[in-house]
């Protein structure tokens, strides 16, 4: 897993983090101030990278917690399979397949660009780049 930590209380809104075992982006980060003799704690409210599922998580803002190391890279589709590119990497050349997300399977076509993330070594297809050359 290609994770780090970091301090809870360091943690902000549209960052990443690890909850249950799952890649998360911070939706909502409120820290309550400190008593006279307790510690200030976080509330954090995330949604799933992958499943898109609401996750929350309530900890004291002095622990540690992991936040994944999340890889943007583009590359180029080659072929489309109903809901499968083959697509290239544009850097490794690599060539490999992609689930096409929902909403871009109508402009998922050979030949345009797609961006697409390395998240906890599962690649997710993000976006599209550029229209075909």
């Amino acid at each position: 897993m290609t994770t780090k930590v970091v301090g809870a209380g360091t943690i902000k809104e549209n960052s990443y983090i690890l909850i249950e075992g799952a890649a998360c982006k911070v939706v909502s980060c409120e820290t309550s101030k400190s008593g006279k003799h307790g510690h200030a704690k976080v509330r954090m409210v995330a949604i799933g990278l992958m499943d898109n599922k609401k996750r929350e998580l309530n900890l004291p803002a002095h622990d540690n917690v992991e936040v994944p190391i999340v890889e943007k890279k583009s590359a180029q589709v080659l072929s489309v399979a109903n809901d499968i590119a083959n697509v290239m990497d544009e850097e490794t050349y690599e060539t490999f397949d992609l689930t096409i997300p929902e909403e871009l399977k109508a402009t998922v076509v050979p030949n345009c660009k797609v961006l697409y993330w390395i998240i906890l070594g599962q690649r997710v297809m993000k976006q599209l780049k550029g229209g075909a050359e």
